[in-house]
């Protein structure tokens, strides 16, 4: 994995998350190419759209207006061009309920957004490292939560 370049699209509404979640992986020493959509709707045109390189890791908020990204990862999974992706739950939710509907629902991870920049280079590195590390079914509940 060391010489990949790993495609990363990141579905938030949050514009100054996008910029974070950009410049963290610029300073990262991971070779990535990263994209950005701003909701669901937009996600769901971006995977479904004829030529599209598809994501390695789809980092996948939560809370998003028009199709939020539980109805996204639903979508993904039953979707048989997109079910292999890689889907990191990347929320500022860490209800119980969210945890545990996005697991049985396919994610490969959840992730609590972090609030300072330098835990977000860490979790966002160890996530890529997770995220291949457990892509593959029968998925684990005791390593879908990243915690650092």
């Amino acid at each position: 994995m060391k010489n990949t370049i790993i495609h990363i699209l990141l579905a938030d509404d949050d514009e100054t998350d996008r910029v974070l979640f950009k410049d963290a992986f610029e300073e990262l020493k991971v070779k990535t190419i990263v994209r950005t959509v701003n909701n669901g709707i937009q996600l769901m045109d971006y995977l479904n759209k004829k030529g599209t390189l598809l994501p390695n890791i789809l980092f996948l908020d939560l809370n998003m207006p028009r199709k939020n990204g539980l109805e996204c990862l639903k979508e993904i999974r039953s979707n048989d061009n997109l079910k292999d992706i890689s889907v990191a739950i990347y929320s500022t939710s860490s209800s119980e309920n969210d945890i545990e509907e996005t697991f049985n629902n396919g994610a490969n991870i959840y992730i609590k957004k972090p609030a300072d920049f330098t835990m977000l280079k860490l979790v966002l590195e160890k996530a890529v490292m997770a995220a291949f590390q457990y892509e593959e079914p029968p998925f684990n509940r005791a390593n879908f939560l990243l915690r650092i």
